[in-house]
This record gives C-alpha cells, structure tokens and sequence, in this order.
C-alpha cells in the first residue's frame, strides 16, 4: 500500500493529492493508495481517503504501507523512518498557499542530504521519484533523541 499523508495543519496539499490521483488514473501508481487528506479540499476520485485519522490508525498505515509519500512534516517523516519505510517527501509550498512560507523545503533537504528520504519539490516528477524510493538504498535513520535530551540536560545542570 502507498499512504499519503499531507498532515492536520489547517492547509490544503491539494497539488499533491491530485497529482497522485492523476498516477492510480493513469495506471503508473499500482496497488492500493490510502490518503489521510486533512484540510484539504480535493476529493480523490481513484484511491481511498480520510480526512483526519486516530494516532493508531495512522501508525496502522505507517506499518501496513510500503511507500510513504508525505508533506515535510517532521513527525510523519520520522514515524515512517522508524519502520524503515520508503519516504517520498512534497514539501507544501507557499506560493499554492499550501504554508506561510517554504521552511518545508529546507526540512526536507536536511533528510534528503542525509540519504534519508527523497524529496519532490514539482508533481510533475511524482511518478519517477516514486519509482526511484522504490530501488533506492535509504541509509538507516538513527534518531539523536536521548543525544539531544542529555545535552539539554547537561546544559541546565550549568545555569
């Protein structure tokens, strides 16, 4: 299965949404496609879709899927890390009024520079970057977590 996950912010990725359905229409995404489609206002014609999904529900297609295709949100990016899953990032881009400004971008090239994730700035590539996640060997995410907490906590123990 190929979940897209496009986050709760109050914002639309319709671009992206379209662009996926546009890919199950033309037969060049096969198999299932589950969206959890927020705030968006785009109604896929050809795949499943949910505007908002429980936390189990969303870790349930993060395990069940074997591609995630997501807006750069950290959290998302990280739950699919963590199983391993192929990640194909479209960062939301201010000038479609999918954000403020385009902060997504530079998030989504700090992991792509790690050979974390791919990253898909124009739709148009959507169908060739997936292909690509699904041959590309991804280096295995290490998380800095207890690194940045202890480091935190170092820092406090000082002041």
């Amino acid at each position: 299965m190929i979940f897209v996950a496009v986050g709760t912010q109050k914002f639309q990725l319709n671009r992206l949404l379209k662009a996926v359905d546009d890919l199950v229409e033309q037969g060049q995404l096969e198999g299932e496609v589950f969206a959890q489609v927020g705030h968006s206002d785009y109604t896929p014609r050809n795949y499943g879709y949910q505007s908002f999904l429980s936390k189990d529900d969303f870790q349930d297609c993060i395990s069940r899927c074997d591609l995630l295709i997501t807006h750069s949100g950290v959290a998302t990016i990280i739950a699919g890390l963590k199983q391993n899953k192929p990640v194909v990032v479209v960062p939301r881009l201010a000038q479609f009024g999918e954000h403020v400004d385009d902060h997504q971008i530079q998030i989504a090239k700090s992991f792509s520079e790690k050979n974390l994730l791919l990253m898909c700035q124009d739709v148009e590539q959507l169908a060739q970057t997936v292909s690509q996640a699904r041959t590309h060997r991804f280096d295995p995410y290490v998380s800095q977590r207890k690194l940045v907490i202890q480091t935190v906590r170092d820092y406090l123990t000082t002041i």
